[in-house]
């Protein structure tokens, strides 16, 4: 098995790392799934394109043609895992989530092909957009409530 980290990079708090590394620590160890991780995929590719995170961020505006050449590997990346590689996703929808496009095409392709979305969200589920609302399977509050969840799902003990 293996699950897909969705949510927000472009506007997130240190492109949400933090809640990605307690959630891929937790699935790896306590589910033994593996896990994708897009800020580690992320990393890597654009290490490979002799970026640094920072600098690809600036280059939106600096170079945006070249900003747009690399946007295009990751959104193949991700879009690629999801449809082959993924067999479910956790998404933290926040507000960092709400402002870019990332995260709502990575639910659109986990909808379309048939993998379930449990969204972790504080938000009033007024507040979240109806294509969002569509695309998830289950909801949660906290990370905590997903994890009991996943761990029952699994047959696993926290």
């Amino acid at each position: 098995m293996k699950a897909y980290l969705s949510g927000g990079m472009e506007h997130a708090v240190e492109e949400g790392v933090g809640w990605r590394l307690e959630m891929e620590q937790w699935i790896r160890s306590k589910l033994g799934h593996d896990v994708f991780n897009p800020n580690a995929e992320s990393d890597r590719s654009l290490a490979a394109h002799g970026v640094t995170p920072k600098e690809f961020r600036k280059m939106k505006f600096d170079d945006s043609g070249r900003f747009q050449k690399i946007v295009t590997t990751l959104v193949d990346l991700d879009t690629d895992e999801i449809a082959y590689n993924s067999d479910y996703l956790v998404c933290y929808w926040d507000e960092a989530a709400m402002k870019g496009a990332g995260t709502k095409g990575e639910l659109t392709m986990a909808k379309f092909f048939g993998k379930p979305v449990y969204l972790v969200t504080s938000m009033n589920h007024s507040d979240i957009p109806g294509w969002v609302l569509g695309c998830t399977s289950r909801f949660f509050s906290t990370l905590d409530e997903v994890k009991e969840f996943l761990a029952r799902a699994f047959n696993t003990v926290r």
